[in-house]
């Protein structure tokens, strides 16, 4: 099967050509991806026989603790890798061709946000500076770049330093990103307040154990009050994956045209759930040409009839069914 190139994968703009370029990529990564050949191999499937994209078998994301995830000879460009606690085995991403990665989240941000030219852009990312690999820093400082404004940039922990640009922009009345890890946002406004209803405040998630977990509606809340905007707009990506969903409030995410979500069933993960049900969720990322574009995630959700989708939680070891069906 020959590899779709970045002009086909980029280019989808119906569910039609998604299905058909999904079922190439499908072809070409289960023969030239050893470990996935291998899941499939040990699966008893034939990949011959795999018509749409219902019948894909989704890969195990833990794989990418375990495995090189890698489709073809390439060497790495780059190795993207997770964070975690101390003794906690993390991911790695290995990234033979960086571009696909690059093109993505810019033409992913282009159609959610329009040109990034047109923004300063301020990430507040502490908990991703102070460590290597991080795929979310390789992102924003690509953005940061092509802002070209001399406002962007990242912050550590001086707030002051960010509230008194935020200051700037909000007089200025130029559109500004804040882009920032759950944590530092509110530690941020701990301290400062600002009433900035233009400002498009994006959370990337996560505490990395630095303070309480906080449901969706009440993270939103506080950081609406005090940034005082309408909404609060979120990233949702891995380092597993080259694409990004976003939302720009509710917690209601859209993709790319070059990536889906799937939803199975909690206890059979080959068996799928309809729209408006709760499942594990299922990606597929065409943009991972290069390592597997077919992740079982540890993620729970629910996919909606538009195609737009909401993540609900995670499995915790007691929730994963089946796990002797998961290990090739």
């Amino acid at each position: 099967m020959i590899k779709p190139g970045k002009e086909k994968i980029f280019a989808i703009n119906s569910k039609a050509e998604f299905e058909e370029t999904a079922l190439q990529v499908f072809q070409y990564q289960a023969a030239n991806c050893a470990v996935y050949k291998a899941f499939i191999e040990g699966l008893k499937m034939s990949p011959a026989l795999i018509a749409s994209i219902e019948q894909i078998p989704f890969m195990p994301v833990e794989f990418f603790k375990s495995h090189k995830v890698v489709t073809g000879e390439s060497d790495a460009e780059v190795v993207f890798t997770s964070s975690g606690t101390t003794g906690m085995v993390t991911s790695s991403h290995t990234v033979t061709d960086v571009s696909w990665y690059v093109q993505s989240f810019r033409k992913a941000f282009e159609l959610f946000y329009g040109d990034i030219k047109g923004y300063t852009v301020l990430a507040l990312l502490p908990a991703y500076l102070e460590r290597e690999g991080s795929s979310l820093i390789y992102m924003a400082q690509d953005l940061i770049t092509k802002s070209v404004n001399p406002d962007s940039g990242f912050f550590l922990y001086n707030h002051e330093e960010l509230f008194g640009i935020l200051q700037k922009q909000k007089d200025s009345g130029k559109p500004t990103l804040l882009i920032g890890v759950t944590f530092a946002l509110l530690d941020f406004v701990e301290q400062y307040q600002i009433c900035f209803p233009e400002l498009v405040v994006m959370e990337t998630g996560g505490m990395k154990g630095r303070r309480k977990e906080m449901i969706r509606e009440e993270l939103h809340s506080t950081l609406c009050a005090d940034f005082g905007v309408d909404a609060i707009h979120s990233e949702y990506g891995m380092t597993e994956l080259l694409s990004q969903a976003y939302s720009n409030g509710e917690g209601i995410f859209n993709c790319p045209p070059w990536m889906n979500i799937i939803t199975r069933d909690t206890n059979d993960p080959f068996t799928l759930v309809g729209t408006g049900k709760t499942g594990g969720v299922n990606i597929i990322d065409l943009a991972n040409i290069n390592s597997c574009s077919f992740i079982a995630t540890q993620d729970l959700g629910k996919v909606y009839e538009d195609g737009s989708f909401e993540i609900l939680g995670r499995f915790d070891n007691s929730d994963i069914r089946g796990c002797n069906l998961l290990i090739a």
